[in-house]
């Protein structure tokens, strides 16, 4: 005879029959663990209920084995789709990754393509250096070091060419 038979016994809900997971039967040896630490349960009951959660086929199973204590996977209330488990036990959430800028990546690749082109896109390059800067700003994106890089390229190139253009008159205007 199970001494612990009937000691907790959860609401019976449709969930209750749903067949449990491995990673649902680890979470309720989690909260068994957390509790046998905290002095919920004696070593006996301990490895009692460690032993029947291993070898659960449902949620109601579970949900039987951590009834009295303070955390763990319940069966949800009815008309609910998916058991109840406390956040503690849930998987990290899932952050989505922020992407680049797509103008600072233009800006970026019209800057390289100042040099082979005599600074023909150097004035492409600027522009969608600053439209991204200010994209960014304001979408929290990343690729602000792409957007100045392109500026610098851009700038530069302009620079390079104004100067061209000033020796070239000052060197006309000499002969």
């Amino acid at each position: 005879m199970d001494p612990y038979a009937g000691a907790w016994q959860p609401a019976v809900t449709p969930q209750s029959a749903m067949r449990a997971a491995h990673t649902d039967r680890d979470r309720t040896v989690d909260v068994l663990k957390a509790a046998y630490a905290e002095g919920r349960l004696s070593a006996e009951e301990y490895s009692h209920r460690f032993d029947a959660a291993n070898s659960a086929q449902t949620y109601g199973q579970l949900a039987q084995l951590v009834a009295d204590l303070p955390a763990g996977p319940m069966v949800a209330p009815m008309g609910s789709a998916v058991p109840v488990v406390p956040s503690t036990f849930m998987p990290p959430p899932m952050y989505k990754p922020v992407s680049n800028n797509g103008m600072a990546t233009a800006s970026l690749v019209l800057g390289l393509a100042t040099f082979p082109t005599f600074g023909l896109l150097a004035i492409p390059a600027v522009i969608t250096g600053h439209v991204a800067r200010n994209q960014i700003r304001q979408s929290g994106e990343r690729g602000d070091g792409m957007a100045v890089a392109g500026l610098w390229m851009g700038y530069l190139s302009m620079v390079g060419w104004a100067l061209l253009i000033l020796l070239g008159m000052a060197m006309s205007v000499s002969s």
